[in-house]
């Protein structure tokens, strides 16, 4: 027996030191990979200061990251909902403009371009005001540039809410880069906005019992998220927070801002106390399975690429759709066109959804003027705008997430499925308030099926808009340029 039991016991003990071998082939491998990048990273040409702004000079230690980043200026990949290339949103979805009347982003709404393009793009669009109109807070820089932490840290958070955006602009020059996100003495990533920090410290985390890997989330969450400014905390500033205190879903956001009575604007057309979702995109991407499974922003945004033997992060921060090899299909195994088509036929119906809500919303607006001039009470309108508020809201907070919410498509498709049924549940008691005074119903209804027309129809003078504009850019261009090249020469002459 011994003798037949020798080869087989020969053969497992081959195979065993195979598999050995294999493995500490594979740690021997990993060490000296690991090793590899650390030299790679740390390996400083030159010092950098606590609040260093300047991305370039952050690329002069790390010139893959650096180069990689500059890609963020490229606007030429268009994928079929969005990309890098700039899409007018009020051209193509024209009910918007009637949805936000009474509000900056009826006049004017495009599709963000890459972080690159941050402080140029916030300087020029005409959400920011003119000489004419006034121009927005101070703190709708807060998420544009990696000066931001510098003012912060320099002034103090609560006076850099303070004040007006014009009054802060010669100070902000540099576009989002590395500062926002990691620390210049460890390269470990940090949270240099103090609203995420104070959202997670009320719902009782601390940032520093954060992982890594959740780090790799988080830091886009200090921006790629839902906020409010709130006049109430600190006096004359509009203090930058995040309405997380009862959680993240559009539900439990509705409830916490109906409790402190919050009002982004109100509408100008149907008088509804309105709220305006901005990005949710963390907190979709909370609701769905990617983030379920443990998978990072970082992990399709900014995948891992080798170069030259060197593996580091792509900053080229973009769409998965343009980079599918090395972000989805480093976890899926299907061909690339079965994985596109998987994320259209989910954003098409997506789509779908969006525009039998937007419709339904637009036309309640202007049912609900209809109705006030007709003379309704506030009593009878009163549960009609709330009905329209919870609509418009539960729309928003999907359409406002980058992504065409396929960051959880389930999710998303619920919270528009809900927002559907209350815009049709306002116009249903709208009817009725109708004809009590004596209107007929459906009463017609403007044309607004361009963007111009929308525009027109709300009151607004875009050639006015357009001409103030243009005028507040020669005349702040010159101060904020005179100004930030003082400091380059000056006070950055220490970072």
């Amino acid at each position: 027996m011994s003798k037949e039991r020798k080869p087989i016991f020969n053969w497992i003990l081959f195979i065993a030191t195979v598999v050995v071998v294999f493995l500490i082939g594979l740690f021997s491998s990993s060490i000296v990979e690991r090793r590899s990048e650390s030299f790679n990273t740390m390996q400083m040409v030159k010092p950098l200061a606590e609040f260093e702004p300047r991305n370039e000079v952050w690329g002069e230690n790390f010139p893959r990251q650096y180069e990689t980043y500059l890609n963020t200026l490229d606007t030429n990949f268009a994928s079929k909902h969005g990309g890098s290339v700039m899409h007018d949103y009020l051209e193509i979805y024209p009910e918007l403009v009637v949805m936000w009347a009474g509000y900056g982003f009826s006049k004017d709404y495009n599709q963000g371009r890459g972080h690159a393009h941050a402080v140029r793009d916030i300087r020029n669009t005409l959400r920011t005001g003119g000489n004419t109109v006034s121009p927005m807070p101070a703190t709708c820089w807060t998420c544009k540039s990696t000066d931001v932490p510098r003012k912060m840290a320099e002034d103090g958070v609560a006076q850099f809410y303070s004040g007006t955006w014009k009054e802060k602009g010669h100070d902000i020059v540099n576009p989002i880069g590395c500062q926002d996100c990691h620390d210049p003495e460890t390269m470990n990533l940090r949270i240099t906005r103090p609203a995420l920090v104070e959202a997670m410290e009320r719902r009782g985390k601390k940032i520093e019992d954060f992982t890594r890997n959740e780090m790799r989330s988080l830091v886009c969450a200090q921006c790629h998220v839902e906020y409010y400014f709130d006049k109430d905390k600190v006096e004359g500033a509009q203090y930058l927070t995040f309405p997380w205190d009862k959680g993240f879903s559009a539900d439990e956001m509705e409830k916490y801002y109906d409790e402190i009575n919050f009002v982004d604007w109100t509408h100008s057309l149907s008088k509804t106390p309105m709220l305006k979702a901005q990005h949710p995109d963390y907190e979709l991407f909370m609701t769905g399975v990617h983030a379920q499974r443990g998978v990072s922003c970082a992990d399709c945004h900014m995948p891992y690429k080798s170069e030259g033997g060197v593996k580091f992060t792509d900053h080229h921060i973009q769409s998965p759709l343009n980079n599918v090899a090395n972000s989805c299909q480093v976890c899926h195994r299907e061909d690339t066109e079965r994985l596109i088509r998987d994320v259209y036929e989910r954003q098409d119906r997506l789509e779908e959804l969006r525009g039998l809500a937007e419709k339904a919303l637009a036309a309640a607006h202007i049912e609900a003027k209809a109705a006030w001039d007709a003379g309704a009470t506030e009593t009878e309108m009163k549960p009609i705008l709330t009905l329209i508020r919870h609509s418009q809201w539960r729309w928003d907070w999907v359409a406002a997430a980058n992504g065409l919410g396929f960051h959880s498509p389930t999710e998303a498709m619920r919270v528009i499925g809900t927002s559907i049924q209350k815009a049709e549940e306002a116009r249903r008691e709208l009817a009725l308030v109708l004809v009590k005074h004596g209107q007929k119903y459906p009463i017609d209804m403007p044309d607004i099926s361009t963007k111009e027309k929308a525009q027109r129809f709300i009151g607004l003078d875009m050639k006015m808009l357009k001409e103030d504009k243009q005028e507040f850019l020669k005349t702040t261009a010159v101060e904020w340029d005179k100004k930030a090249s003082e400091r380059q020469g000056g006070t950055l002459n220490k970072y």
